[in-house]
């Protein structure tokens, strides 16, 4: 029994444990709009965008989460801009956008000396936090869930009718980059556990797996939840004893998560073409 004990034993663990609990939370709560409003793409433009930001606060000396912010911030914007102003669609601008700054950030990095593990950056490093680096998740992820649970009326609205939230007298635009600057902390917040690479996982798949098992709004945050928690604690569990990667591991199991929802709906009823595929019902 103590055998099967040991990974809470240990401090690197247990330092492992608390920080996937600490981003599980606001990035299950974000997916669940993310999906919703088809902005899943979104969230992996931005979490590989991020890696020419981090690159440039290196070589300034400033922490790297700043970087990794501004440069989430500025794909964003730079998306919006761009597909406002061109007849080019939306998902198309963000596949342009991301992997051009992912290209960036790869070439800036092989033309420095750092200490920083490119690997470490790309698929995180959950099993060397430190402190400060839970600290940091913490802060960003209660910022983000505090703000998402208070809006989340308001943010519901904007991701089905954003004509009708206008006219309700919603500030469309103020939630609309309010939005993206959640998914940018979001990803900031992803970057020591999960890695720039894994971090869209953590964006989609808690909602994906949810909007599966209900129609409820509000049983739809809950759910994901669950799904984000669960699996980041059943693949860092499992990784120390089959010896693997924390992150991809708990990706793994996300997958299952989303498989198995998939085959409980197949297994619940037939697949109609005309009924409509969105919660229903505002908590």
């Amino acid at each position: 029994m103590e055998y099967y004990l040991l990974p809470f034993q240990l401090p690197f663990m247990q330092n492992a444990f608390l920080i996937c609990l600490l981003i599980s939370v606001p990035a299950a709560l974000l997916s669940t709009f993310l999906v919703l409003k088809g902005w899943s793409l979104m969230g992996d433009a931005i979490s590989h965008a991020v890696l020419p930001g981090i690159v440039l606060a290196y070589i300034l000396n400033l922490p790297l989460i700043i970087g990794a912010f501004i440069a989430g911030m500025i794909c964003a914007l730079l998306t919006g801009y761009v597909d406002i102003h061109s007849r080019v669609k939306r998902d198309t601008v963000m596949g342009v956008i991301f992997s051009g700054m992912f290209a960036l950030g790869i070439v800036m990095v092989t033309q420095i000396t750092t200490e920083v593990h490119l690997d470490h950056i790309l698929f995180g490093n959950m099993l060397g936090v430190g402190p400060t680096d839970i600290w940091t998740t913490a802060a960003i992820g209660l910022v983000v869930s505090a703000g998402i649970l208070l809006l989340r009326r308001d943010l519901l609205l904007h991701a089905f009718d954003e004509q009708q939230a206008k006219a309700a007298g919603l500030p469309v635009n103020l939630l609309y980059f309010g939005l993206l600057a959640a998914v940018s902390l979001t990803v900031v917040a992803a970057l020591k556990a999960v890695g720039i690479i894994l971090a869209i996982a953590f964006l989609v798949g808690p909602g994906a797996t949810a909007f599966l098992l209900t129609k409820r709004f509000g049983a739809m945050l809950l759910l994901a939840v669950i799904v984000a928690v669960a699996s980041s604690m059943i693949g860092i569990y499992a990784s120390f004893f089959i010896d693997s990667a924390p992150a991809p591991t708990i990706v793994l199991v996300m997958t299952a998560f989303f498989i198995a929802a998939f085959l409980n709906t197949l297994a619940r009823r037939p697949i109609r073409a005309d009924e409509p595929a969105r919660p229903d019902t505002i908590p």
